[in-house]
């Protein structure tokens, strides 16, 4: 009996050793028959695959009607020419310069009309050539806040920026202001209009009329 035991413990060792083997290559069998999957996200969009570009937000939002002015920088974009597509800032006499083009006026125009004019004149030297223009920084459009605020100064003329707006991007008022005796100046025909503003009144709602929007050169002035 004993040897009989002896000659089978080898063999039940060996057969259990050969089931464990087959089931575990016939589970990599089925593992290797599963097709890869490879995505890519772009743009927060789920991809099987393929070349996508992510979609770009405009860094500033800028009406249609907008005029480009001196120090305003625009990004210019040539449809497949990456030697003329490039980022410029419109020099004090209004106008950039480009490969082929040289001297092109800028200011005065907005971004279509100038981008209208750049494809005019590149007809001479490429076969219908697309040119997208946007801007990026608007320098060229300032206001002016001065007195008793923490960081006096030009500030860009946001679109439908208030005169408390341009305030706050100066900082506030510093602890000496006097906000009764707040007041805008505007050119207006060549005469300087003087318009006051109540700090106090406009920020609870009493004097709401009086929180104008703001134009390029208006000064404000915080006693």
């Amino acid at each position: 009996m004993t040897k009989q035991l002896r000659w089978l413990i080898p063999v039940l060792v060996m057969a259990l050793a050969g089931s464990g083997s087959s089931a575990f290559s016939g589970q990599n069998s089925q593992d290797s028959q599963k097709p890869s999957q490879s995505s890519i996200v772009v743009s927060g969009e789920h991809s099987s695959g393929g070349d996508r570009s992510a979609a770009v937000a405009p860094s500033s939002k800028v009406s249609s009607d907008y005029l480009i002015g001196s120090d305003d920088v625009l990004d210019v974009n040539v449809w497949k020419e990456q030697e003329l597509t490039r980022t410029l800032q419109v020099r004090p006499d209004g106008k950039i310069s480009m490969p082929l083009l040289n001297d092109v006026q800028a200011a005065g125009l907005t971004p279509t009309q100038l981008a209208q004019a750049i494809t005019d004149k590149l007809k001479k030297y490429l076969t219908a050539p697309q040119v997208t223009v946007m801007i990026t920084q608007i320098n060229s459009q300032r206001v002016y806040v001065t007195g008793e605020v923490t960081r006096p100064g030009a500030y860009p003329v946001l679109p439908g920026m208030s005169i408390l707006q341009a305030i706050t991007s100066a900082g506030g008022l510093t602890p000496f202001a006097n906000g009764k005796k707040i007041f805008l100046m505007r050119s207006e025909n060549g005469v300087q209009a003087k318009y006051p503003f109540s700090y106090k009144e406009v920020l609870d709602g009493r004097k709401a009329e009086e929180n104008l929007k703001v134009k390029a050169g208006d000064t404000i002035v915080v006693p």
